[in-house]
């Protein structure tokens, strides 16, 4: 079986051509990285640029914008929007129709609700019980 493509024009009038993850059928631009292992949703969308690390899970719906990173075994929930440049850190869970805005970082083991919006360029933090849930803190 040949390898197809799909292509879509984006906001500038630029087509861009995008592959199905072999791990859960993802759509992927052919510029961005995707570990293998990772879990990429057949309506998921990861964009020019990105990367998705090893073991990380991308739901339904979700959008993994351009040049963002989504580190080892984070998970990225339902209809989430992963911003420009933004990070998502390992363990970190992004809950389901949550925002990572552009230049924004989820440190390692955060979870941020569902229905958040983690503005341009801010921080999300772990809390005390994220860390303790993966045997980080006391």
């Amino acid at each position: 079986m040949g390898i197809s493509y799909v292509e879509f024009e984006d906001e500038a009038g630029v087509l861009r051509r995008y592959r199905k993850h072999a791990n859960g059928r993802g759509l992927v631009a052919t510029t961005a990285k995707v570990d293998a292992t990772a879990f990429v949703d057949p309506t998921a969308y990861v964009d020019p640029g990105a990367e998705v690390q090893r073991g990380a899970q991308i739901g339904h719906g979700a959008w993994i914008d351009r040049d963002a990173i989504v580190a080892e075994r984070a998970v990225v929930g339902v209809n989430v929007h992963v911003g420009r440049r933004a990070v998502v850190g390992r363990n970190a869970v992004i809950g389901p129709y949550a925002s990572v805005g552009d230049d924004a970082r989820v440190q390692n083991g955060a979870r941020v609700p569902r229905e958040m919006t983690v503005a341009e360029g801010d921080e999300f933090r772990a809390t005390g019980d994220d860390l303790r849930r993966l045997g980080l803190a006391a």
